[in-house]
């Protein structure tokens, strides 16, 4: 069993932002694989499926992004899911937007949700599929990741948000590995 869990924020004043490209990725998602993101428990709207005869949880914690380990902990306790079968997709300011980067684990980096799940899980040895979103030097860096995409930027990163579904699912028939080989996208 794999749970997918984006990170974002719940509330309709988040929606469309930078910081919830992780809950804009599920919902691609479930539509792609018509899933019903229609329960709530362990914290979580989630809905499940399989995908090349796994079982799937596609996860979007509700609580808040600087608690999302607090969800996934619920998750993997109640499972007994191992770590390395978590895949977390979150927003990056610290690469450039409109680029990809998966990792087989690793350091949480300047990522606050990112902090609170490995914090909570224990160790921070799972993929994790990260969206760039750069930043801007001029705004203060809350201001900006909560700040809506102009239709320039969403047109941009839809393309993105796609290609990250697709290496979660690469990441579950293909491995990490082969996921990486394929979908890491540098946009400098």
């Amino acid at each position: 069993m794999y749970i997918i869990a984006g990170l974002g924020n719940p509330g309709k004043e988040y929606a469309g932002t930078r910081h919830n490209v992780g809950y804009d990725t599920i919902d691609y998602l479930a539509e792609k694989h018509n899933v019903s993101l229609n329960k709530l428990k362990f914290n979580s709207v989630y809905g499940e499926t399989n995908i090349d005869g796994e079982k799937v949880m596609l996860v979007k914690p509700v609580t808040y992004m600087n608690r999302s380990g607090i969800a996934i902990k619920e998750i993997l306790s109640f499972y007994k899911i191992p770590s390395e079968n978590l895949i977390v997709i979150y927003d990056d300011i610290d690469i450039p937007a409109g680029s990809l980067r998966i990792r087989p684990n690793g350091s949480p980096g300047t990522h606050n949700g990112m902090k609170s799940i490995i914090e909570h899980v224990g160790n921070g040895n799972f993929p994790r599929v990260r969206v760039g979103i750069g930043r801007n030097p001029d705004m203060d860096l809350a201001d900006y990741v909560l700040q809506k995409f102009s239709a320039a930027d969403r047109d941009k990163i839809n393309p993105i948000i796609e290609k990250a579904a697709e290496a979660v699912v690469e990441i579950i028939t293909g491995g990490t590995d082969s996921a990486m080989q394929k979908y890491n996208i540098n946009n400098r």
